[in-house]
């Protein structure tokens, strides 16, 4: 509720750029279409491409839900809707949106990248806000997508093959954690924090 709308965060990042990498949460994939979640998340991650606000882009997400890793298949779409292959970098661990900071900011700061953000849907960056001044010494900025330029670049169906994202065996979160271990989770309480 007071947290800076997209819009002014968007101007701020405007001032900022260019970002090294932005780091953008995964979705789960239900292996045929992207979900309206997934969808937004990566067309805004082109977006900002496509702007030069950010230099790469950095997908954050293991299977958690379904068999796909959430990551490997928003690589996919990246690279289908224009996102050079060589901009995009997988993170393939983390299993809620804390673990997406957490696991891609360590990625990106053994990278060598000093200019951090945080891209996602408006709700899911003001939830993880606190998170990411909280626990990291270089600074994330969170640039959520703008719904009013989202809606008038939407209109993009690509088709992928994501075989090569899905994993053998899988055993969905549900059933592998109880709620209160996913709900520690939700909070950030699972991740062992190493010292910087």
């Amino acid at each position: 509720m007071f947290r800076p709308s997209p819009k002014k965060l968007f101007k701020r990042a405007v001032k900022n750029e260019p970002y090294d990498v932005v780091i953008v949460p995964g979705s789960p994939y239900d292996g045929k279409n992207w979900s309206s979640v997934m969808k937004g998340r990566v067309i805004w991650a082109n977006y900002l491409v496509q702007k030069g606000i950010a230099k790469n882009v950095m997908f954050s997400g293991a299977a958690v839900y379904t068999p796909y890793v959430e990551a490997k298949v928003m690589a996919l779409f990246a690279e289908n809707i224009g996102i050079p292959k060589e901009k995009i970098i997988i993170e393939d661990k983390a299993q809620h949106g804390t673990e997406n900071i957490y696991y891609s900011y360590w990625l990106a700061k053994n990278m060598g990248f000093t200019k951090i953000a945080f891209a996602s849907d408006p709700v899911q960056s003001t939830l993880l806000m606190g998170f990411s001044k909280r626990h990291f010494k270089i600074k994330i900025d969170h640039i959520p997508f703008v719904i009013d330029t989202l809606a008038t670049i939407d209109d993009i169906y690509p088709v992928i093959n994501a075989d090569s994202a899905k994993v053998q065996n899988f055993i969905s979160i549900v059933e592998a954690q109880t709620f209160s271990h996913r709900f520690r989770g939700t909070r950030g309480k699972n991740i062992k924090f190493q010292k910087e």
